[in-house]
C-alpha cells in the first residue's frame, strides 16, 4: 500500500538544525494523520510529533517541543520535521509514519526506513 520514505538525516553538531522530510507514494494522503518517531539504539522506539493533514491539529513531546516543527504539503503528499537547536540526545534514527493521528506507534500502520539524525557534541 503506502510507502514512505524519510530523507535529510544527517551530522551535525549539537545547536545546529536539520530538516526531515517524508514522502508518501502509492495513494494520496491527504487524508491521513502523520507521524514522527525516534529511536536511539538501545531504547524503544518514541514519539516525536504528529500531525492531521486534514485537520490542523498538532503534538508534540515534550522534549522537543519550541525547537522542533511539523508541516505538511499535502499537494506533495510530504510532511515535513524542521529540526532547531538539536542536542546529542536527538541522536536517533527517525521514522515517519502514517495513520490515525495520535502519540502512540500502534496508531500507525505504514512506516518509513528512517533517517539517522546523529548530533555530535
Amino acid at each position: 500500500q503506502v510507502q514512505l520514505a524519510e530523507s535529510g538525516g544527517g551530522l551535525v553538531q549539537a545547536g545546529g538544525s536539520l530538516r526531515l522530510s517524508c514522502a508518501a507514494s502509492g495513494r494520496t494522503f491527504s487524508t491521513y494523520g502523520m507521524g514522527w518517531f525516534r529511536q536511539a539504539p538501545g531504547k524503544e522506539r518514541e514519539f516525536v510529533a504528529a500531525i492531521s493533514w486534514s485537520g490542523g491539529l498538532i503534538y508534540y513531546a515534550d522534549y522537543v517541543k519550541g525547537r522542533f516543527t511539523i508541516s505538511r504539503d499535502n499537494a506533495k503528499n510530504t510532511v515535513y520535521l524542521q529540526m532547531n537547536s538539536l542536542k546529542p540526545e536527538d541522536t536517533a534514527v527517525y521514522y515517519c509514519a502514517a495513520g490515525l493521528t495520535g502519540s502512540s506507534r500502534a496508531g500507525y500502520a505504514s512506516w518509513g526506513q528512517g533517517t539517522q539524525v546523529t548530533v555530535s557534541s
